[in-house]
């Protein structure tokens, strides 16, 4: 059956592995072809390009662009619309993380986070609002985080990114109001991604903790349900506001942190 994203295009960075390839292979699902990036075993990455094909009956390329580098991301653009003939959803997911007290953190990894967090998001917009504008509309989604509206210890670098996605988010989405472009980010709270499930032993032996503990009492910490976003409805609420019936929703951060804002 043909899904609502037939005859689109969507591109996601940062998209190997995680809440990116949970983005794209929901919109695989909904009948898109999908341009995914992201780090990784060169073979492992085919195929997952390679499945996502063969499950969903799309087109699937990949690109391997640097979401440090401007003139990659213009590469990965424009790739995307050459090889798969146009781009209507794209979504910025890339990101890393880093903590560190303030008057310790290293200057390469403040660039880093900012470039990856937020920059890229910049470069990839600029790259294509010229193209959905001429093809008539398109959707932008931004990949935030809780640490958009709410601040944690020694993570400066991240915390400066994330609101400043906020900012970009309203204000490209004021600037494309009339042009059938909408932008919006998503802003979950802790995810269960393979990333969060590999710090989970070395935590509990630092802290002579169970499993069930460093869950609830480290990582879950801030969530008053107690229970992890699944990468599975982070990629939901993406579909939803790359649909139809998402085209007046536009400039806002949505939070899925079950309650951590709300505090």
């Amino acid at each position: 059956m043909a899904g609502m994203f037939q005859g689109k295009v969507a591109m996601v960075t940062g998209s190997t592995s995680g809440i990116g390839l949970a983005m794209a292979r929901a919109f695989a699902a909904e009948g898109a072809d999908v341009m995914i990036n992201g780090l990784g075993d060169a073979a492992e990455i085919e195929t997952i390009r390679r499945g996502i094909e063969t499950e969903f009956g799309v087109k699937a390329g990949y690109h391997g662009a640097n979401m440090l580098k401007p003139a990659e991301i213009r590469d990965l653009v424009a790739g995307t619309e050459s090889k798969l003939g146009r781009l209507d959803i794209l979504v910025n997911n890339a990101g890393i993380q880093f903590v560190s007290p303030v008057e310790d953190f290293p200057d390469e990894k403040w660039d880093q986070i900012i470039g990856i967090n937020l920059s890229s998001a910049f470069h990839t917009i600029k790259a294509a609002v010229p193209g959905m504008k001429a093809r008539g509309g398109g959707r932008i989604i931004n990949l935030s985080s809780a640490h958009a509206l709410i601040a944690s210890p020694f993570k400066s670098a991240y915390v400066a990114a994330k609101h400043g996605v906020t900012g970009l988010t309203k204000t490209v989405a004021l600037e494309l109001a009339q042009s059938k472009i909408t932008v919006n980010a998503i802003a979950p709270g802790y995810v269960w991604t393979p990333l969060v499930e590999r710090q989970i032993p070395d935590t509990m032996k630092a802290r002579n903790m169970t499993e069930d503990e460093v869950k609830k009492n480290v990582l879950l910490a801030a969530q008053p349900t107690k229970e992890f976003v699944t990468v599975e409805q982070v990629a939901a609420l993406a579909v939803y506001l790359a649909s139809p019936v998402a085209a007046s929703i536009t400039g806002t951060t949505i939070s899925m942190d079950g309650g951590w804002t709300a505090q």
